[in-house]
């Protein structure tokens, strides 16, 4: 099963002593340790060991309470990558979601000590201090004793020595690996014990789903659910997904399990009951019905779970903000941004903003010390003016009118950071109509920089844009983008243009000149675009045969010829990236080339879309010039550098 698993090493931690007969696992150990860092621990504890015990190669940490338990080793705290070479190399390898108990057992009997260390008992309701005996590899539990002295937590008073016995009695002193936490051992004798323990406790905590052993074992288990599950929970952790996506995952998740136990009961009744009889056709019903509501929160777990479709799909939580329109008085106000004001920098707004002119009339200024607060008060029509400093936001920009942000001073002088969780830093959400405009300022993202929805109109002007974890900027169908004179760097993607709407809505207008997009994660500009409908394969067709025209067709539309439902959309979209780079071309002249290339040929394709679907509604004297659609004004003078996938991509589903 699992081959090539070291006896009595390699959990996929630095703590790990690497056998000598594996060639190059040693320097692959130093490169991990060179790239440590470990997150902050969410449980409580009052110590935390800074330095590494002698012996051990483990942290410790001491849990807060009365009762005065010893040190316990400091697990919870592995990497993504320590964990997923654990799941992949050494504990579940190939194998099917049947056999998952199966393969978890064997890795155990392999690294885990099988008696003569401590544990501290772990629930919701007490905590208490045994010693290990024996430990029950098949069925993943500790044949465990009371240990001496006895030393228990409990939030219930009434919790005795004698009801702690009588509750072992009944569980015939046998508990679940992952409801044990190690105690500490200098020795390093214990280190892989509590590694491996670690690993089973967060597999069935936040892997493992109890509907996953009925799933189709035609596929590896790992690949098809514990590496997207173990991505977002990392995700998660590291603030790259929404607050609001994280709480529908949640609710989605809750929401299945409760389906499936009510499944898994009517299923039981209906092995008890009579056949034919009229209680049994009833729950049948019920328990179709019970299937089918379990399959769509499946299906949509999935696509959160998925890391490309969670990016493609955009599952960020539109802002509920409204759009609050003009001033009841019809009065346009300037809100001034500045942490402190001082007279000086008060006289030269007044000279170059305020009042460069006589005034007309008067002017409504109202000050603000952050750029949040400043925009929340805006109405349409509003100007706000950040002043030279360093604002660091806790919320998201959601802009729903038509508003002008603009910085005085020079970019570097002006920064605002957004911290906290993976939501948008700045989202123009403006429903029918509005403009916003961002001019002379620099956005340090952690997150999504700037979302430009259906719709919307942005405008950037001679800014800075880096940092972002997602795209620096979203571009969605229907909106228009104007990006001039900017840097988008440092960043996921540099800019993500969606496409992936059905027909009824437009091409986003977009138009880029003389922006340098570099040092992104992935590529400069990403393109996503659908090739499952069968509505493209059919007008190909359709035109090809009618004027015999050359026509610009993405690859993969040719093996298209009918509409896939959900699961078959989720295998398509996980392996269909498609490149486009040229070695021949620069790469300012060939980033810019693609990007119209695309644009132009997406075009096309929605035209052939309305098209038939006029003629279809019995209207064939179409007008051509209402279906064009100017996607772009200009892209052109772009540069595009050193980004890790190159300059344009295309991401088809």
């Amino acid at each position: 099963m699992a081959d090539g698993l070291l006896e009595g090493g390699g959990l996929g931690s630095e703590a790990m002593v690497p056998e000598p007969e594996l060639p190059g696992w040693a320097a692959e150990e130093e490169l991990e340790r060179l790239e440590k860092g470990l997150f902050e621990n969410e449980d409580s504890c009052s110590d935390c060991s800074d330095h590494v015990k002698p012996g051990s190669s483990l942290q410790s940490f001491v849990p807060e309470g009365k009762a005065h338990f010893p040190e316990m080793f400091q697990t919870s705290q592995l990497l993504f990558y320590e964990r997923f070479r654990a799941y992949q190399d050494y504990i579940l390898a190939d194998c099917k979601a049947s056999e998952v108990k199966e393969f978890t057992a064997e890795f155990l009997e392999k690294v885990l000590e099988p008696s003569g260390w401590r544990a501290v008992w772990h629930t919701n309701v007490f905590e208490v201090l045994v010693e290990v005996t024996d430990v029950d590899f098949a069925a993943l539990k500790a044949v465990v004793r009371l240990a001496d002295p006895y030393l228990c937590e409990s939030q219930v008073s009434t919790f005795t020595l004698e009801c702690m016995k009588e509750l072992l009695d009944l569980k015939e002193y046998r508990l679940p690996l992952q409801e044990l936490w190690v105690v500490f051992d200098d020795s390093g004798l214990f280190d892989q014990t509590a590694l491996a323990i670690e690993h089973v406790r967060f597999f069935y905590q936040n892997i493992w789903r109890s509907w996953d052993e009925e799933e189709e074992d035609e596929y590896d288990y790992f690949v098809r659910c514990v590496e997207p599950r173990l991505r977002l929970h990392y995700d998660i952790l590291e603030d790259r997904v929404p607050s609001g996506l994280i709480a529908d995952y949640q609710n989605l998740l809750t929401q299945c399990e409760e389906s499936y136990r009510k499944f898994l009961n009517l299923r039981s009744s209906l092995s008890n009951c009579n056949s034919d009889s009229e209680q049994e056709n009833i729950s049948m019903v019920e328990g179709l019905k019970l299937y089918s509501e379990i399959e769509q929160l499946k299906q949509k777990l999935k696509l959160i779970e998925n890391p490309l479709l969670r990016y493609v799909f955009g599952y960020q939580k539109n802002s509920n903000i409204q759009a609050k329109g003009i001033r009841p008085n019809g009065q346009k106000v300037t809100h001034v941004v500045s942490s402190t004001m001082t007279t000086g920098l008060l006289q030269s707004l007044l000279r170059d903003r305020l009042c460069p002119e006589p005034c007309k009339e008067e002017i409504e200024i109202q000050f603000h010390s952050d750029p949040l607060s400043a925009i929340n008060a805006c109405y349409e029509g509003d100007t706000v003016i950040v002043c030279p400093g360093h604002y660091v936001v806790h919320g998201a920009f959601s802009i729903a009118d038509s508003i002008e942000l603009e910085g005085y001073g020079l970019p570097d002088d002006i920064v605002i950071e957004k911290r906290g969780k993976g939501d948008t830093f700045v989202d123009c959400t403006v429903i029918h109509r509005g403009k916003t405009t961002l001019e002379n300022c620099v956005l340090q993202c952690e997150t999504t920089g700037v979302t430009v929805r259906t719709s919307a109109e942005f405008l950037m002007k001679n800014s800075d844009l880096y940092g972002a974890k997602g795209a620096g900027i979203e571009i969605y169908p229907g909106s228009k983008c104007t990006l001039s004179d900017n840097g988008i760097h440092h960043c996921k993607e540099g800019i993500l243009i969606k496409d992936f709407l059905d027909e009824h809505y437009d091409i986003p207008k977009i138009s880029m000149v003389n922006n340098v997009i570099h040092n992104n994660e992935g590529y400069g500009v990403v393109l996503v675009k659908p090739t499952i409908f069968s509505d493209l394969q059919e007008d190909a067709q359709d035109e090809t045969e009618e004027n015999k025209a050359p026509k610009v067709q993405t690859s993969g539309e040719a093996n298209v010829a009918e509409r896939v439902d959900l699961e078959e959309l989720i295998q398509c979209a996980t392996g269909k990236m498609e490149l486009y780079a040229r070695a021949e071309l620069s790469e300012q002249v060939e980033g810019n080339c693609e990007i119209v290339n695309e644009l132009v040929a997406a075009s096309t394709q929605k035209g052939q879309m309305k098209k038939k679907r006029l003629s279809e509604l019995g209207i064939t004297q179409a007008d051509d010039n209402l279906m064009s659609q100017e996607m772009f004004v200009s892209i052109v003078g772009n540069q595009f550098k050193w980004n890790g996938k190159g300059s344009f991509g295309t991401f088809l589903f």
